[in-house]
Formats: C-alpha cells, structure tokens, sequence
C-alpha cells in the first residue's frame, strides 16, 4: 500500500469546469444560508479540495463506500476543519445525507465522479487491475466489515448465462459467450482467486487476431465484473435523480461519466427533468408537464486535449450538468 498523501497520487478529472459550476452555485443559492455541495464519490478528495479553496462560505460533505478513500481524504482535506464532513456510505444514499443537513444550511450542488478511483487501481491487492497480480477482490468496499461479495465469490458462484450477459452488457465484450464458457471450465478444476488467473483465462478465450488492437484483451471483462461487484449502473440509476430531488432551486447536479452506459443513464435522468412532459399536440404547457431543470452545458463535454494530455485518465470522460428551476411537481408518464 502505498504511503503518499492523496494529493500526490490522483489529479482529478476537468476541475476546474466542476469547480466553476458548483462555485456559481454556491454563489447563487447562499442568501442567508451555508451551501453545502455533497461530493457524492470522494475518491482522494481531488474536487473537494478546488471547491473549499475556491468557495470560502462553503461546505463540502464527502460520500465514499472506501474507508481508505475516506481516511486520505480526511487528511488531505484536514485543514478545512468542520467545512469538510465525510460520510462513509454507498452514493445513492445521497437523499439521505441531504436530508441530515443542519439549520442554516441549504444543499447547492451535487458532483459524481464515476467509475473507479487512482487509489483502487493504483492499489495493486485491491484487485481491480489486470496489470497486476493481486486476489481478485474489486470491492469498492474492502474493508473487513464489508458485506459485499467480492470478485472471485462472484464468479465462482454466478451462472454461465448470467455471466456472460454481464460481459456483454457491462463490458461490451464481443467474445462474452467464449469467456463465460472458459470461466466456468476454468473454475471446475480449480477455483480462479488472483488477477492473473483471471486475465490468462480471457486471454485464451479470446481469438488471437482480435488481439492485435484494442489493448489488453481482458480489459473490457475486467470493467464489467467490477460494475457487476459494485452493482455501479443500479447505483447510478438511482442516485442522480436522488440529488436532482435534493438540489435546492438554483441548486445544480454535475457528473463526470467514463463510459457509454454511465453517460446513457444520467442523460436519460437529465433529459427526463429539462424537457417538457407535455403530450404531443397539447395546446397548453400545464404547470405539471414543464421542466424543473435546465442543462448547464450543451450535452455531454469531454476534456481539453491540453487536460488529457497532462492526465492521460481523462480521456474518456464526458461531463454533464443541470441546474434545478423549480420544484413543481410534474407529470412524466
């Protein structure tokens, strides 16, 4: 493990684009009251940190299910004093820590960072890289008192059928039936505990002349079986429009995705708030039908080439934003 300070290890992905929308945020929402952003993936506290530096009146509460995360967080962030609370918790709870929210304060923003952290890749025994042999854990929440399955329980146990939709859905992989199959042979004679086992199993299964391009060929199973140990999509899907219900008007949501099937469900969730619900042909935009958000950014906004450059992680990731308008309750079916 290794012992540099988080600010060492992780540049956080377009920060100062987050920093610009949750600083007007805080700015527009704050008469009489504290802003409080909820950073609902904390990761090493990367945006959090730009946040407070930039916005002195404001609060940050940092959600992260990794204790690890949580405690260099802590200590990088440790001398903003009370304007940092950490809440350690899975961020679909993000309603719940909204509703705790002291007298006085009124919740200005929330950020997602998704996807996994530099901490849990660069980490080689959590597991989560085929680059390195480690147990096959994957669990964004490692720690002992943990609940959640890890990788290895995953596959052991998993159907074949189910097993291969996941590689299909969550890794786009072309060759999930051949992998699923190999898996499943594999795990017969002996159980597969370690990164490399893992990777050589795929490795084998996939044809060697789609080997040639497209990096490392374990690459999209090793995403799937994580998004499928952290239940990440179902997450997700409940989380933005838990913080899209917990803004406070003026108030804005900003994600930043790294793949298509997280970018497909929050722009779903935000199309479903910034457009009109109104039936086609009706000659009158009822109070219910119109929108109570509106986009912040002109769909989805990747990285400067300048960004990716400097940080090679950026490269995938697409940012997204909404400011809530009203709170009127609208119909949607």
């Amino acid at each position: 493990m290794s012992t540099q300070p988080a600010a060492n290890r992780h540049v956080p992905v377009m920060v100062r684009r987050c920093t610009e929308l949750l600083a007007e945020a805080c700015r527009r929402v704050s008469a009489g009251q504290v802003p409080v952003v909820i950073d609902a993936t904390l990761g090493m506290g990367g945006h959090t940190e730009a946040l407070l530096s930039e916005v002195p009146e404001a609060t940050v509460i940092g959600i992260d299910r990794d204790p690890q995360a949580l405690d260099l967080a802590a200590r990088r962030l440790e001398r903003f004093g009370p304007r940092f609370r950490p809440v350690r918790t899975v961020y679909d709870s993000v309603n719940q820590v909204a509703a705790e929210l002291q007298d006085g304060e009124t919740l200005a923003g929330v950020l997602f960072d998704l996807g996994v952290s530099s901490l849990q890749l660069d980490e080689a025994e959590r597991g989560f890289a085929y680059s390195y042999d480690a147990p096959l854990d994957m669990r964004m929440d490692a720690a002992a008192d943990s609940a959640d399955p890890t990788a290895a329980e995953l596959i052991a146990e998993i159907s074949e059928s189910e097993l291969k939709r996941i590689l299909s859905e969550y890794g786009e992989e072309r060759y999930s039936g051949r992998i699923a199959s190999a898996i499943v042979r594999e795990r017969q004679s002996a159980p597969l505990r370690t990164t490399a086992q893992l990777a050589a199993v795929i490795d084998a299964a996939v044809p060697a002349s789609s080997k040639r391009t497209g990096g490392h060929p374990a690459k999209r199973s090793f995403q799937a079986i994580r998004i499928a140990v952290n239940r990440e999509l179902e997450v997700l899907t409940r989380a933005v429009p838990a913080a899209m219900d917990a803004v406070a008007i003026g108030g804005v949501v900003v994600v930043l995705s790294y793949h298509s099937l997280e970018d497909r469900i929050v722009k779903r969730a935000f199309v479903t708030r910034t457009k009109s619900s109104a039936p086609a042909g009706l000659p009158v935009e009822l109070e219910e039908h119109k929108p109570t958000f509106e986009p912040l950014v002109r769909g989805a906004v990747p990285p400067s080439a300048a960004e990716i450059s400097a940080n090679p992680r950026a490269a995938s990731a697409k940012l997204r934003a909404v400011r809530k308008t009203r709170t009127q309750a609208r119909n949607t079916v």
